[in-house]
């Protein structure tokens, strides 16, 4: 079996909350990658996430569902 039909086993195996919170650190990473190489600023980087944690419906890790 190739790596991508074992990806897409894997992903079709997971639920519809663990898909959204691979998919929310998935963008993250790439928010944090861009930062990194100065592609942008920490504010839009901070606004971007803001708006993503948001969006995606996601806690920071600070926080913890009542």
């Amino acid at each position: 079996m190739n790596r991508n039909n074992t990806e897409n086993t894997e992903w079709s195996s997971l639920s519809y909350k663990e898909k959204n919170r691979l998919l929310f650190l998935r963008q993250k990473k790439t928010l944090d990658m861009f930062l990194e190489r100065g592609a942008i600023s920490q504010a839009q980087h901070d606004k971007s996430l803001h708006d993503l944690i948001e969006k995606m419906g996601m806690k920071t890790e600070g926080e913890r569902k009542q």
